[in-house]
């Protein structure tokens, strides 16, 4: 099994009370490969600027990650930069040049439209629907989204989640996208409008999977001290994806130990900045911390 990811590729300037880091390889699409290449190869759609060092994402290429979908442009890579809080929920925007990324258009290399699944990042509605135009027939479409699509490009959104199976979402985006205020209820109406799942992300207090016919909760691994929690959400898409690719059949049980997947991981990559910690880790270490959930939540 393979998995294509459309997303962002940036280069971050984080601060927190950890330290500081300047142009430090970021963004959805890079976190959620360097996640999901734990568990099968994943074929990577992004752009970059001539200014990009890719000597910073080799260790990728070893992990099996298709880089040939890469499209690199005259002009400078998208930038971002943001300064945590003490209490690392909040955080503020510093500054955001899209640079290149400002004209992006995703070109699917005919080898990656037989991918069997498909993770749609968090980039405009309008250009995840050109993806899904280009997929031949893939197992299972996964979606992230944010606030600023829900209010900004809503009928592209709600197309886009008409024609997808699962969404990643937090439990802000998701009362904003129905207008409820209770998530249950929230889930209830996207569920009866075909969607066959929903992931909701509560940040230090873990995650929701939601379905027709299940409701499992995990908590966050606790985590003694939080370096640099970008990318998190992007990781944790990575880890459930990644381990649903692996599986031989899509069951509820895979399904729910997808989602502790996606957190044990997300778990490693908040202890540094960057993805730094996911280069230092092997499949044990991701095993032994899932070992850690189960004990944490069997009573």
């Amino acid at each position: 099994m393979s998995i294509l990811v459309v997303g962002s590729i940036a280069l971050d300037t984080v601060e927190t009370r950890r330290g500081k880091v300047t142009d430090s390889p970021g963004g959805s699409a890079l976190y959620f490969s360097a996640a999901a290449s734990f568990f099968v190869p994943v074929n990577i759609v992004g752009v970059v600027g001539e200014d990009f060092d890719f000597s910073e994402i080799a260790f990728l290429e070893k992990k099996k990650v298709d880089m040939s979908g890469l499209q690199v442009e005259k002009g400078e890579t998208f930038r971002w930069g943001g300064r945590y809080h003490d209490d690392m929920n909040y955080r503020d925007t510093l500054f955001t040049y899209l640079n290149v990324f400002e004209t992006f258009h995703p070109v699917i290399p005919p080898a990656y439209r037989k991918s069997e699944f498909v993770f749609l990042a968090n980039i405009d509605p309008a250009l995840q629907l050109e993806v899904l135009s280009h997929m031949a027939s893939p197992t299972l479409t996964v979606l992230d989204t944010m606030n600023f699509w829900i209010s900004g490009k809503r009928e592209e959104l709600d197309e886009v989640i008409r024609k997808v199976d699962i969404l990643i979402l937090n439990d802000e985006e998701l009362r904003e996208l129905t207008g409820s205020p209770n998530l249950t209820a929230a889930s209830s109406t996207l569920l009866k409008d075909g969607l066959k799942g929903l992931v909701i992300k509560k940040g230090e207090h873990g995650a929701l999977l939601i379905t027709a016919d299940d409701y499992f909760a995990t908590p966050a691994f606790p985590v003694t001290e939080v370096v640099d929690p970008t990318g998190a959400g992007d990781t944790f898409a990575g880890g459930f994806v990644g381990y649903l690719a692996s599986c031989k059949r899509l069951t509820k049980n895979s399904f729910r130990r997808a989602v502790a997947y996606g957190s044990a991981i997300a778990s490693f990559n908040v202890e540094s900045f960057s993805y730094n910690r996911l280069k230092e880790i092997e499949m044990e270490d991701i095993e032994n911390r899932l070992l850690l959930f189960r004990q944490m939540t069997r009573f």
